[in-house]
Protein backbone atom coordinates (compact mmCIF):
# COMPACT_ATOMS: atom_id res chain seq x y z
CA UNK A 1 0.00 0.00 0.00
CA UNK A 2 1.41 3.03 -1.41
CA UNK A 3 0.55 6.65 1.12
CA UNK A 4 -2.08 8.96 -0.81
CA UNK A 5 -1.01 11.90 1.75
CA UNK A 6 -3.89 12.11 3.67
CA UNK A 7 -4.25 10.41 7.20
CA UNK A 8 -7.56 7.66 6.66
CA UNK A 9 -7.37 4.20 8.00
CA UNK A 10 -5.93 1.40 5.42
CA UNK A 11 -8.40 -0.44 3.48
CA UNK A 12 -9.28 -4.16 4.11
CA UNK A 13 -10.57 -5.57 0.98
CA UNK A 14 -8.82 -7.15 -1.77
CA UNK A 15 -7.24 -5.28 -4.44
CA UNK A 16 -8.53 -6.74 -8.15
CA UNK A 17 -5.51 -5.28 -9.90
CA UNK A 18 -7.46 -2.28 -12.00
CA UNK A 19 -4.64 1.11 -11.95
CA UNK A 20 -7.83 3.53 -10.71
CA UNK A 21 -6.57 2.99 -6.99
CA UNK A 22 -5.54 5.79 -4.52
CA UNK A 23 -4.02 2.65 -2.31
CA UNK A 24 -2.65 -0.03 -4.71
CA UNK A 25 -3.01 1.69 -8.18
CA UNK A 26 -1.45 4.98 -9.63
CA UNK A 27 -4.40 7.19 -9.19
CA UNK A 28 -3.26 10.44 -7.72
CA UNK A 29 -5.52 12.34 -5.76
CA UNK A 30 -5.61 15.90 -5.17
CA UNK A 31 -7.35 18.88 -3.99
CA UNK A 32 -10.54 19.08 -2.08
CA UNK A 33 -11.77 16.75 0.87
CA UNK A 34 -15.64 16.10 1.01
CA UNK A 35 -17.64 14.34 3.34
CA UNK A 36 -21.04 12.76 2.54
CA UNK A 37 -23.65 10.25 2.19
CA UNK A 38 -23.91 7.62 -0.62
CA UNK A 39 -27.49 7.66 -1.93
CA UNK A 40 -26.42 5.45 -4.87
CA UNK A 41 -24.14 1.89 -5.86
CA UNK A 42 -26.26 1.12 -9.28
CA UNK A 43 -23.26 1.60 -11.39
CA UNK A 44 -20.04 -0.36 -11.44
CA UNK A 45 -17.23 0.67 -9.40
CA UNK A 46 -19.37 3.88 -9.09
CA UNK A 47 -21.36 5.49 -6.25
CA UNK A 48 -23.25 8.71 -6.11
CA UNK A 49 -22.56 10.62 -2.69
CA UNK A 50 -24.63 13.73 -1.71
CA UNK A 51 -23.77 16.62 0.22
CA UNK A 52 -26.25 18.89 2.01
CA UNK A 53 -25.43 22.31 3.03
CA UNK A 54 -27.54 25.36 3.94
CA UNK A 55 -28.03 28.86 3.00
CA UNK A 56 -29.20 32.06 4.26
CA UNK A 57 -31.48 33.87 2.20
CA UNK A 58 -31.35 37.50 3.34
CA UNK A 59 -35.00 38.16 1.55
CA UNK A 60 -36.70 35.51 3.28
CA UNK A 61 -34.58 35.88 6.55
CA UNK A 62 -34.72 31.98 6.21
CA UNK A 63 -32.13 29.07 5.70
CA UNK A 64 -32.98 26.59 2.56
CA UNK A 65 -31.46 23.19 1.92
CA UNK A 66 -29.34 22.69 -0.83
CA UNK A 67 -28.02 18.83 -2.03
CA UNK A 68 -24.94 18.78 -3.93
CA UNK A 69 -24.47 14.70 -5.74
CA UNK A 70 -21.27 13.46 -6.56
CA UNK A 71 -20.53 10.74 -8.61
CA UNK A 72 -17.50 9.10 -7.33
CA UNK A 73 -15.21 5.81 -8.18
CA UNK A 74 -15.27 3.09 -5.56
CA UNK A 75 -11.95 1.18 -5.56
CA UNK A 76 -12.08 -2.47 -5.01
CA UNK A 77 -10.15 -2.43 -1.75
CA UNK A 78 -12.83 -0.47 0.19
CA UNK A 79 -15.49 -2.93 0.81
CA UNK A 80 -19.38 -2.86 2.34
CA UNK A 81 -20.44 0.67 0.78
CA UNK A 82 -23.91 0.61 1.04
CA UNK A 83 -27.05 3.38 0.78
CA UNK A 84 -26.57 5.42 3.41
CA UNK A 85 -23.06 5.21 4.41
CA UNK A 86 -20.88 8.16 5.43
CA UNK A 87 -17.65 8.30 2.99
CA UNK A 88 -15.09 10.87 2.48
CA UNK A 89 -14.60 11.34 -1.21
CA UNK A 90 -11.21 13.12 -2.48
CA UNK A 91 -10.60 14.75 -5.80
CA UNK A 92 -8.58 13.19 -8.71
CA UNK A 93 -8.04 13.23 -12.44
CA UNK A 94 -11.24 12.92 -14.43
CA UNK A 95 -12.06 9.03 -14.69
CA UNK A 96 -15.32 9.64 -17.14
CA UNK A 97 -17.60 12.05 -18.16
CA UNK A 98 -19.18 12.78 -15.01
CA UNK A 99 -16.64 10.81 -12.47
CA UNK A 100 -14.05 12.95 -11.02
CA UNK A 101 -13.89 11.65 -7.41
CA UNK A 102 -12.61 8.96 -5.55
CA UNK A 103 -13.93 7.23 -2.08
CA UNK A 104 -11.20 7.42 0.44
CA UNK A 105 -12.52 6.24 3.28
CA UNK A 106 -15.94 4.61 4.55
CA UNK A 107 -16.86 6.29 7.97
CA UNK A 108 -17.45 4.13 11.02
CA UNK A 109 -20.63 4.92 12.56
CA UNK A 110 -20.50 5.75 16.50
Amino acid sequence: MRDIGVDVKEPVGEWDGNDNCPFYGSLRLRGQIINGVVSSVGMKDTVVVERQTSRYMKKFERYEKRTRRYPAHLPSCIDGVSPGDNVRIMECRPLSKTVKFCVIEKEVAE
